[in-house]
């Protein structure tokens, strides 16, 4: 009996050496971090794969951008922020590699730690990582930015902080995360926090815009500004990331300038008189047309047309659905039928470019336009079928027109729908409801959209064989940027690019909190349990393929839902930039994204 007992203490007591061994074993440290699998880069990686990791140091870039700025604070949403502050002085924990979905190595931090699950996350600091102004960042600083943002920044941050149940140092150089719920993906979203320097902020308000300057860890430092004009910087000498194997390649330019415009035309001609470095067109026509000038004649600008492979994203001319008139689905439906796409993209485009099919379209996350829901996406979608839009689970598809500017057929369907609605059409030819009150609304666009104006007035001349009223209202930057946060708008631009790993983000720009909640992305105001269940259950999703089906069940809801009126989309990016700068052979994923221009160029002179 001894002998037995004593065996089996023995047995007992190896295994939970065994058991802590291989808890032990699975927790174990790494270099990066990818969404699902394992990063494609080994611990000993030189360089990211899409850079030249010899690329030489110096010279400068200046980019054009539409409006101006009234705050050196990217991170709150008071404020409109100058660029560059979060990607040139700011550093992260840990960064992000777009030749991949969605993978993270170390920066800030050098190493990363989770469980199989995810419940936590564990950071442990480089020893060597440094603030500009020389001090470490510690722990405390982490903790601090962590908080700061969840609690007073904007409002993009605060979801991933509720969700954290524990904060604590670890060791001097580490700090632990512990979660509430389950959420894959929170460990990278909070490797991808900004991390600023507490002391700067003592007994300050942060949620206030304001013009210091956060000191960061970044490889710019800010060295000349003119309020709403232009804000430069100038790479840190002292800067001490430069030799890591992450940045190894990137961030080559001496100096890097933002010159603010009144519009993208003003921009347009700045790049062309020799002012800015580079110019990303978006209008297909232009691009064939318009760039015949000396400067492309002769060699000194240089054409490029930037392939990628990420979804479409979304964009187009937004419904507000807070506003009563565009609460029925029939109605965004008949307003949809009423955009004649086919002749506005060949009237502005030539009909070179394609319609975005869905918000993920152009990739394996976008749902089959027009097919019903099968396998695991019908499983998800099921549980919410009486309170669905048409079509979200027999299939949905964007109306064609025969591409004739009557578009008698779809102005017939509209009308229907319309008066389905309870609209309808009086003897004096105005569309009205059983009260009376006519069918208008206001098209807001910013000054200087010349693109966007164009097809608003196709739109709005279409709109008037339905007995419909609508007004074009163009306003400056800064009115925009108020208006819009405020949900101040019956219909708008919009547009929302998307990852090939669509997370946490999500809610923000479709979550129902955003329905009342100012400043969120969701600008539609979409209020629906069915995309806040797809949401949890991509956050959730053990593998790639419940991921996927989760994501193309969440397309189906938010296409169906007829938020949005779709235009088009380009699977390249098109390019004009000075001959004396270069940028890799290798295109990232992502394609001309974040993480592109500028951070892998570099100058070289002829």
């Amino acid at each position: 009996m001894i002998g037995e007992t004593g065996t089996g203490l023995r047995r007992f007591g190896l295994s939970v050496v065994l058991a802590l061994f291989a808890a032990t074993a699975q927790a174990e440290p790494m270099h990066g971090i990818a969404m699902y699998g394992e990063p494609a880069l080994p611990p000993d990686f030189v360089s990211l794969p899409q850079v030249n990791p010899d690329a030489p140091k110096g010279g400068s870039y200046r980019w054009g951008e539409a409006g101006s700025y009234d705050s050196f604070n990217p991170f709150v949403a008071k404020g409109r922020p100058a660029l560059g502050i979060s990607t040139l002085v700011v550093e992260t924990l840990m960064g992000r590699n777009y030749d991949e979905p969605f993978s993270l190595y170390g920066l800030l931090a050098e190493s990363i730690d989770t469980d199989a699950a995810r419940t936590y996350v564990e950071f442990t600091l480089r020893p060597e990582a440094r603030f500009s102004d020389g001090s470490p960042v510690t722990v405390e600083d982490v903790m601090w930015s962590m908080e700061t943002l969840g609690v007073d920044g904007n409002p993009r941050y605060a979801a991933a902080w509720k969700k954290i149940a524990r904060m604590e140092k670890t060791g001097e150089r580490s700090v632990r995360f512990t979660f509430n719920v389950e959420d894959r993906e929170l460990p990278l979203i909070l490797g991808l926090r900004p991390i600023l320097k507490k002391a700067q902020w003592e007994g300050k308000g942060f949620a206030e815009a304001t013009m210091e300057v956060p000191i960061g860890s970044g490889p710019y430092l800010l060295a000349a500004s003119d309020l709403g004009v232009q804000v430069t910087y100038k790479r840190n000498p002292d800067w001490w990331g430069k030799d890591l194997p992450f940045n190894r390649g990137q961030w080559n330019f001496d100096e890097i300038r933002y010159d603010y415009y009144a519009n993208p035309q003003a921009i347009f001609e700045a790049f062309k008189a020799g002012q800015l470095s580079a110019y990303r067109e978006a209008n297909v026509a232009k691009w064939l047309s318009s760039y015949d000038f000396p400067a492309v004649q002769s060699g000194a600008i240089i054409k490029a047309e930037i392939p990628h492979g990420r979804p479409s994203g979304i964009e187009g001319f937004v419904f507000n659905t807070r506003k009563p008139i565009f609460a029925d689905w029939r109605v965004r439906e008949a307003l949809i039928l009423a955009f004649n796409f086919e002749f506005i993209n060949d009237t502005l485009n030539g009909g070179l470019l394609p319609r975005i099919p869905s918000y993920f379209g152009n990739s394996t996350l976008g749902m089959e336009p027009g097919k019903p829901a099968e396998g695991r996406e019908l499983e998800l979608l099921e549980p919410f079928k009486a309170d669905l839009p048409p079509g979200a689970i027999e299939g949905y598809a964007l109306p064609v027109s025969d591409g004739k500017q009557a578009n008698r057929k779809n102005i017939r369907a509209a009308a229907k729908l319309l008066e389905e609605a309870g609209w309808t059409v009086g003897d004096d030819g105005i569309l009205k409801n059983a009260r009376g009150e006519p069918f208008t609304f206001e098209i807001l666009l910013v000054t200087g959209q010349d693109e966007m104006a164009s097809a608003a007035q196709v739109y709005i001349e279409a709109l008037k064989a339905l007995g419909i009223t609508a007004r074009l209202n163009k306003i400056d930057d800064a009115q925009y940027k108020e208006r819009t946060s405020a949900y101040d708008f019956d219909m708008t631009h919009y547009i929302r690019s998307l990852s090939l790993s669509p997370g946490n983000e999500q809610l923000l720009y479709w979550g129902a909190g955003g329905v009342t909640e100012p400043g969120t992305r969701n600008w539609m105001g979409v209020n629906s349990p069915a995309v806040e269940a797809m949401i949890a259950a991509m956050l959730k999703a053990p593998n790639a393929e419940d991921f996927t089906a989760a994501t193309r069940a969440l397309d189906r809801v938010l296409t169906s839902g007829r938020y949005v009126i779709p235009i088009w989309y380009s699977d390249v990016s098109r390019l004009a930039y000075s001959a004396d700068l270069k940028y890799p052979e290798r295109i990232p994923l992502y394609g001309d994204w974040t993480g592109f221009l500028p951070d892998t160029w570099w100058y070289q002179a002829k």
